[in-house]
């Protein structure tokens, strides 16, 4: 009768139930639980099941470049700029819930990429669809996209991007139609949805590496005013480590 059961839980996809039961089966103390106590069980494990499955999947779509970056494991030290208590109040992800963005700035090695993929495993840990890009490649395919004819799909798709996590801001020169692009993605997500920037270059010179005083005020407008910044400073982690070692 058991196995019945399980082969019928596995048929309607309960398989956090179906493996439940099979533990229940395998273990003699079961026995002297009562009904409701088995079945709680049941619902615990098929609810664990979903919430791991759907982790799995919101990480896997992220294609975060640290997946394994948690904000548990952060060094925090006075000497790199961060502050403890603001990264944890930020991990709760209300500034996600409430449209807002992140600007992590920091010279090369301090650990800005490994940090913005920590906010992004935060983010899919509470069930909020995460995307991470390196800004040069996003602009190469929206360009694909604009040839191919898939360009409004692909912007259409980062808008219902929950947290688009954007590295390597600035590190390569924008032509016109990429400042464009950008100003495309920003105008759709503005007060919809939050964007988490990571650069070498601080805010006060994004104007610049825009080079275009009417797009770069449009488009720091957008990004900067309801933005959270956290500047890292400090000596290279990759040196760091590697001095360790």
């Amino acid at each position: 009768m058991l196995e019945h059961i399980k082969e019928q839980l596995v048929a309607m996809k309960l398989h956090g139930m179906a493996e439940a039961l099979e533990t229940q089966i395998r273990t003699p103390m079961a026995a002297d639980m009562d009904f409701s106590e088995r079945l709680q069980l049941l619902v615990e494990q098929e609810k664990s099941f979903r919430e791991s499955r759907k982790l799995a999947l919101l990480l896997r779509k992220a294609r975060l470049r640290y997946p394994d970056a948690c904000l548990e494991e952060l060094h925090v030290s006075p000497k790199r700029g961060i502050c403890k208590a603001t990264v944890m109040d930020l991990a709760r992800n209300e500034w996600i819930k409430n449209h807002r963005n992140l600007i992590i700035t920091g010279p090369t090695g301090a650990g800005k990429t490994w940090l913005a993929c920590a906010f992004g495993v935060a983010a899919c840990r509470a069930g909020i669809s995460t995307a991470y890009v390196r800004l040069s490649r996003l602009l190469h395919d929206l360009n694909i996209g604009r040839a191919d004819g898939s360009y409004r799909k692909l912007l259409e798709r980062l808008a219902r991007i929950q947290l688009l996590i954007i590295d390597d801001w600035g590190m390569s020169p924008l032509n016109d139609a990429g400042k464009r692009d950008i100003l495309e993605i920003m105008e759709d997500r503005h007060n919809v949805q939050s964007t988490l920037i990571s650069t070498q270059y601080p805010v006060s010179q994004w104007h610049q590496l825009i080079n275009d005083p009417t797009l770069a005020d449009a488009i720091c407008d957008r990004l900067i005013h309801n933005a959270y910044q956290l500047p890292l400073k400090g000596e290279s982690m990759r040196k760091m480590l590697a001095k360790m070692e």
